[in-house]
C-alpha cells in the first residue's frame, strides 16, 4: 500500500479556495473561519491516512472526495450554538442536567417581545423616574404568599448567602445538624454560611434534634435561627425534628428572626394531586417564618432564581446589601419570573400553563393515551425495531421530593440490528437530541416528559437511525 498516493490526492489549499462551494462559505461566513476548517479537515485526513490499513484505502479515498462537504459541515458547526434544545424522554421532570424547569412557549413569546427591545426593567413608568427591578413581581409574590416584601437573586444558594450576610454577619446562626444539606455540585449549607460571614452553630444529631438543643445554643451572639427543608433527601426511622411552630415562641422570647430555606419551594398543595405533602411557601409565612427563600426553577416551574420573601425590614436590609448587585437577576429572569407567577393567581391556570405543574399532575390515563399515540406512529414508520408500551415511574428530580415516584407510561424500543447502547448514542447525536433511559437492554421513552408536539420529530429522527 502506497500511502503517498493518498497524501498527494488531498487537494491543496489554493485549489480548495477556488471551489465554488468554498467561495460561497467565505461569502456567508469569513475567510478566517473557512481557512480554519480547511486546515482542521486536511490535517484530520492526513492523520487518517497515517493510521489506515490496507482494507480501508477505498474508504479513505471516499473521505478525501468528500473533503469539500466536510469543510462545509465543519464551518457550520463553528456557527451552531453548543447549547441546544433536547427531547427529555427520561421521565425526570426537573432534570438538572437538562435545564430543570422548561418555560412554556407562550411565556417565551411574551418574553421575546419584551427583551428584544428596551423595557422598563428599572424605570417607573407612572412616576417617570428610576424604579426597582423587583417591583415587577414583588406585589405578586406578596399576594400569593402573604409576605410583606420580596426580591430575587440569581439562585437559591445566593439567596441563603445574601440573607445571612444581611441578617447575621459576624454573629451566630443556630441550625440542626440534620439540616446541613449539600445542595449539589459540592455546594454545602455550612460553606455557604461561612462565605456569608455568619458563624454556624450546629445543634442536635443527624437524625434527632430537640427544642432544648436550640434553647441551650442561644447566646448573646446569636443572630438568627435557621431551618433548612431537606427537599433533596429524607431521613426515615428513628427521627425527631423541631418545627417552625415550635421555634416561634423561642424566637420571640429572644427577639430572634427565623429564617427558612425551603429549597424547592412550591405554591400549590401537591397532595391534592396524589403526591406526598410538600410544605408550601404560604405555610412557612403563615407559621411565623420571618424570611423564606426558595428556588425559581424547581417546583415553581420558572427561571433559575433565588426568591426571598418575608418581613419588610429584613428584605430592605438585603436590597441595600452590596452583595445584592453582584447577585441580582437580569431582565430575562425578571420578566420570566413575573410571567410564571401571574399564572399562580389561578391554580387552574398554573396547572394548565406551567409545564412542570402540568407534567407533575397529568393523570396516568392521559399519559397512557399519548404513549399509545407515539407507539402507533412509530409502528406505522416500519422501523427495524420492536415497539411496545411498558408501565414505568417518573420522578420529579432536581432535588425535589426525592422519594416521590409518579406512575407513568413509556414507549419501549428494541432495535433489530443495532445494539441498545449504539441506538442510545445515535439518539443523542440527532439534529434534535433525544435523551432516553435504558432498562433491561431496552430503550425507554417516558412520555410524561415528552410534548405531544414532539412525536412527529421523534418518529422522523428514529426513522433515519433504525
Amino acid at each position: 500500500m502506497n500511502k503517498n498516493v493518498l497524501y498527494r490526492s488531498i487537494p491543496k489549499v489554493d485549489v480548495l479556495l477556488e471551489q465554488e462551494s468554498v467561495q460561497a462559505l467565505i461569502q456567508r461566513y469569513s475567510r478566517e473561519t473557512v481557512m480554519e476548517a480547511i486546515h482542521e479537515e486536511t490535517e484530520a485526513l492526513r492523520a487518517r491516512i497515517g493510521s489506515c490499513k490496507e482494507e480501508e484505502i477505498e474508504e479513505v479515498q471516499q473521505e478525501i472526495n468528500r473533503l469539500s462537504e466536510k469543510i462545509r459541515l465543519s464551518v457550520e458547526r463553528m456557527h451552531t450554538p453548543n447549547m441546544r434544545r433536547v427531547i427529555n424522554g427520561t421521565g425526570t421532570i426537573l432534570h438538572t442536567n437538562l435545564g430543570r424547569a422548561p418555560i412554556s412557549r407562550e411565556h417565551m413569546a411574551k418574553l421575546q417581545d419584551i427583551v428584544t427591545g428596551y423595557s422598563n426593567l428599572e424605570y417607573n413608568l407612572e412616576a417617570g423616574r428610576r424604579g426597582e427591578r423587583y417591583s415587577h413581581f414583588e406585589k405578586l409574590l406578596c399576594k400569593l404568599t402573604g409576605a410583606e416584601a420580596a426580591m430575587a437573586v440569581n439562585n437559591n444558594a445566593a439567596a441563603v448567602m445574601l440573607i445571612l450576610s444581611s441578617m447575621a454577619k459576624g454573629g451566630e446562626v443556630v441550625v440542626s445538624r440534620g439540616e446541613l444539606v449539600e445542595i449539589g455540585g459540592k455546594f454545602r449549607i455550612p460553606d455557604v454560611m461561612e462565605q456569608s460571614g455568619a458563624v454556624l452553630i450546629e445543634v442536635g444529631t443527624t437524625n434527632k434534634t430537640h427544642y432544648s438543643d436550640y434553647e441551650e445554643a442561644i447566646t448573646e451572639e446569636t443572630k438568627a435561627l435557621l431551618k433548612v427543608h431537606t427537599s433533596n433527601y429524607r431521613i426515615v426511622g428513628f427521627t425527631d425534628t423541631v418545627t417552625i411552630d415550635d421555634l416561634v415562641p423561642l424566637a420571640k422570647e429572644h427577639d430572634l428572626p427565623i429564617i427558612e430555606d425551603l429549597g424547592s419551594g412550591v405554591l400549590v398543595d401537591l397532595s391534592k394531586y396524589g403526591l406526598t405533602y410538600e410544605p408550601t411557601v404560604q405555610d412557612s409565612i403563615r407559621r411565623g417564618a420571618d424570611v423564606v427563600c426558595f428556588s425559581g426553577d424547581k417546583l415553581l416551574g420558572g427561571p433559575q432564581a433565588g426568591i426571598i420573601i418575608g418581613k419588610k425590614k429584613y428584605i430592605d436590609q438585603m436590597k441595600k446589601n452590596q452583595l445584592t448587585r453582584a447577585l441580582r437577576i437580569d431582565k430575562f429572569t425578571a420578566t420570566a419570573l413575573e410571567l410564571v407567577l401571574q399564572e399562580y393567581l389561578s391554580e387552574e391556570n398554573a396547572i394548565r400553563n406551567i409545564p412542570v405543574m402540568r407534567m407533575i399532575t397529568e393523570p396516568l390515563e392521559e399519559v397512557t393515551r399519548r404513549a399509545k399515540s407515539l407507539a402507533r406512529m412509530l409502528k406505522n414508520a416500519h422501523l427495524d425495531a420492536e415497539i411496545s408500551l411498558a408501565p414505568c415511574e417518573s420522578q420529579i428530580g432536581g432535588g425535589s421530593l426525592p422519594l416521590e415516584r409518579i406512575p407513568s407510561m413509556a414507549v419501549t424500543i428494541k432495535p433489530g440490528k443495532m445494539s441498545v447502547p449504539s441506538l442510545e448514542e445515535a439518539m443523542r447525536r440527532t439534529a434534535l437530541p433525544i435523551i432516553p433511559r435504558t432498562v433491561n437492554d431496552t430503550v425507554y421513552l417516558d412520555v410524561r416528559t415528552i410534548e405531544s408536539g414532539q412525536f412527529k420529530q421523534i418518529v422522523e429522527m428514529l426513522g433515519e437511525l433504525i
